[in-house]
């Protein structure tokens, strides 16, 4: 397992997986998202394992798929495993161990969806999120459409996506999206904690209840992702680097007005 971009540590029956590639807000490359796969497909053979930690170097969380690498590699669109069975999204589901989020910064699109895939999130008072896939011009694929109106309902989901606007880590408390917001100093004790906790119950009986919370979630949202994987093979295949390369741009400019406003 490498260590270069994603950093990997071990305490007992947890492990802390961090996002390295702070430069960038750990934005997800082909590299980084293939390494992802590997090391969750690694963890879930691992039965000695009882609970996963998840977060990011720097002051992101996440930036979501590296845009520059979309628009600047030939191939990279069509290389990237965006969906199917050994998408990251399926292996990260299928895993046995639970996932916590700890989200120290920005959670932005796919940054925002890799969080929605832990079983649940807690943030850090810094943190803050947004779907930008509408204004990007690439139609989700990992959940964004189903997970995201569940957690936070339909029409906050509406206003998160079809606007792409940052909320910050409190609305986001507020509105379901994470259960807790502390400060950055007590975001990785608090995790460390809750992951502890998960480890000291009793294996079988909680696999259960977390299965059981599964199919809760899954009676309808099984057929919403199939849906959204099919909308999305129809339009990433027709979207150029050039359009991704021109998206990014405003974004990007997007953003540092937005953090220019904030400060």
């Amino acid at each position: 397992m490498s260590e270069e971009i994603l950093l990997i540590e071990r305490n007992g029956a947890v492990v802390e997986l961090t996002l390295n590639r702070p430069n960038v807000m750990n934005a997800l490359s082909r590299a980084l998202t293939d390494l992802l796969t590997d090391v969750f497909k690694e963890l879930s053979a691992d039965d000695s394992l009882r609970a996963i930690i998840l977060t990011g170097a720097g002051r992101g969380f996440c930036a979501g798929v590296d845009l520059k690498e979309l628009s600047e590699d030939a191939g990279a669109i069509e290389k990237m495993k965006w969906t199917g069975r050994d998408s990251l999204l399926d292996v990260i589901r299928e895993c046995p161990h639970p996932l916590i989020c700890a989200v120290n910064g920005v959670a932005v699109t796919g940054g925002l969806e890799l969080a929605m895939m832990s079983d649940f999130m807690i943030a850090a008072e810094e943190a803050r999120f947004a779907d930008t896939h509408a204004r990007v011009g690439i139609t989700p694929s990992w959940g964004m459409t189903q997970v995201l109106p569940r957690l936070v309902g339909a029409n906050r989901a509406r206003q998160m996506s079809l606007t792409g606007e940052f909320i910050n880590a409190q609305k986001a408390c507020d509105w379901g999206l994470v259960t807790e917001v502390m400060t950055a100093e007590a975001l990785m004790p608090r995790a460390r904690a809750l992951a502890q906790q998960i480890a000291e119950t009793e294996r079988l009986t909680m696999g259960r209840l977390r299965d059981l919370i599964r199919v809760s979630e899954d009676t309808v949202l099984k057929d919403g992702l199939a849906a959204e994987v099919s909308l999305f093979g129809t339009h990433i295949a027709g979207v150029s680097q050039e359009q991704v390369g021109t998206n990014r741009a405003a974004v990007i400019k997007r953003g540092q007005s937005i953090t220019a406003n904030e400060e």
